[in-house]
């Protein structure tokens, strides 16, 4: 068969810029509905409904084409569960740290994802890349250096370093699902597993504490979660016309850091020296990881274009 088209214009480029743009604003104010009396396992319900709408619009268009083949179904349900787990924590980890030293730990996913694609796939990255993963290592234990004041002790740092773990892996696995399925499939497994883990988080609820069911509660958490599920479409687009390793890092990365400025921005706070020495590593560490030249050898692409 004739390889995929390369579209003009970089349309994965486009796709993820847009999902760094989205998830930047929705990670600034994921926390906002939970400050004001909607719990965070009431807002992850609303953000697996959320997901419902662009699911079935693009497997509709597909002609509701889905994937169902065992090894379709096992990589579907792993990038979903992984990604829905990450979710579900970070909704919890955003009522208990600051989203500006939360999100540029998560923004240090890709060091997963690269590590298993070495080790798994053979796949190389370069100097700059493999300078990328020592700053990132480097930058992790600042972010717990609190003297004085952490009141939740540093729980937020270990909710963090598992979604960040989380989301590495599920870019892993969204890497391989495309050898097998398509995007649409991919991403309307990841609204599945979102959707039946909900009876979860409702089990998880504490409904003995007033809860805000006004306009800043449920509908604000609406508005926020809808800017996540497009970036999560945007996304499974990213990966279709892009090469992942590439995508991963940037949209990984890229997304949690603009989270980590606009949160700086807009709570006007100045973090420690320390901690900001840790906010500029990462920062460092996610651009050179996003900036890496392709040059390693990419098994799973050529593969890619072979059975497209």
């Amino acid at each position: 068969m004739s390889a995929s088209p390369s579209p003009t214009g970089r349309i994965w480029l486009a796709n993820a810029l847009t999902t760094v743009v989205l998830w930047g604003i929705w990670g600034a104010y994921s926390g906002l509905s939970p400050q004001r009396g909607f719990p965070e396992t009431l807002v992850y319900c609303v953000w697996a409904l959320t997901m419902t709408p662009p699911a079935l619009i693009v497997l509709a268009q597909a002609r509701w084409k889905l994937d169902r083949s065992p090894r379709a179904l096992a990589h579907g349900l792993a990038v979903g569960l992984l990604g829905a787990g990450g979710q579900m924590i970070l909704f919890h980890a955003v009522t208990r740290g600051p989203a500006y030293l939360i999100f540029p730990v998560i923004s240090l996913s890709p060091v997963v994802t690269i590590a298993l694609s070495y080790l798994l796939m053979g796949e190389r990255t370069g100097r700059l890349g493999a300078f990328g993963i020592l700053l990132a290592l480097m930058a992790l234990p600042t972010f717990d250096f609190a003297p004085g004041g952490d009141v939740h002790g540093g729980s937020w740092l270990w909710m963090a370093l598992i979604v960040m773990a989380c989301w590495g892996l599920q870019a892993y696995f969204m890497k391989s699902a495309n050898l097998v399925m398509s995007g649409e499939s991919i991403f309307f497994y990841m609204m599945l597993t979102g959707l039946a883990l909900i009876p979860v988080a409702w089990a998880m609820t504490d409904f003995s504490h007033p809860i805000n069911l006004g306009a800043d509660g449920p509908w604000l958490a609406a508005a926020i979660q809808v800017l996540n599920a497009i970036g999560a479409l945007t996304l499974v687009f990213a990966f279709r016309y892009g090469k992942a390793i590439i995508v991963a890092p940037l949209t990984n990365a890229g997304a949690p850091l603009a989270t980590a400025i606009i949160s700086l921005v807009t709570l006007g706070v100045m973090p420690g020296s320390i901690k900001l020495v840790g906010i500029g590593l990462a920062l460092a560490a996610s651009l050179m990881l996003a900036i890496e030249p392709d040059t390693a050898n990419l098994p799973i692409e050529a593969e890619a274009e072979s059975i497209c």
